[in-house]
């Protein structure tokens, strides 16, 4: 791994099914993705291989930002795989990234493994760390 890629596991006390419905129904990928008191005034995901994603977030006092993709993998219940890139200030796409979510069945539950690769900076990949680790503890309680 390099050090423009990130790389989390967690173990979530759920089965694979139920965890892969969390990423892949758009109105619980909302709720887990608005970490750390985020919203998510704005959404669209339309989840099948090749399908658009975006998600804009608003933090508490700041400014929106949006980000989109495009799924490229869905394998129903254990692997999903996603373009990511947040929108410039113009409206441009940025650096684009990808996301690959595998899910493992394992005794009280599933392991989460997530491969975020091909950040432009370190920073950016500690960022995006910080995000997902915020996100994952929602994760982790919604499906408790």
């Amino acid at each position: 791994m390099s050090d423009t890629d990130l790389c989390l596991e967690r173990l979530i006390p759920a089965p694979p099914e139920q965890v892969f419905a969390l990423w892949t129904e758009p109105a619980q990928i909302i709720k887990w993705w608005s970490a750390d008191r985020y919203e998510i005034p704005a959404s669209d995901f339309d989840v099948r291989q090749g399908g658009r994603w975006y998600a804009t977030f608003q933090p508490p006092g700041g400014a929106r930002r949006t980000v989109s993709g495009i799924y490229r993998v869905i394998e129903p219940p254990r692997r999903l795989v996603f373009s990511w890139a947040w929108l410039e200030d113009d409206g441009t796409r940025g650096h684009e990234t990808e996301v690959t979510v595998t899910l493992e069945p394992i005794s009280g539950g599933t392991r989460l493994v997530l491969r975020h690769q091909h950040f432009d900076s370190v920073e950016s990949r500690e960022r995006h760390d910080q995000g997902w680790s915020a996100s994952f503890d929602c994760l982790v309680k919604m499906a408790g």
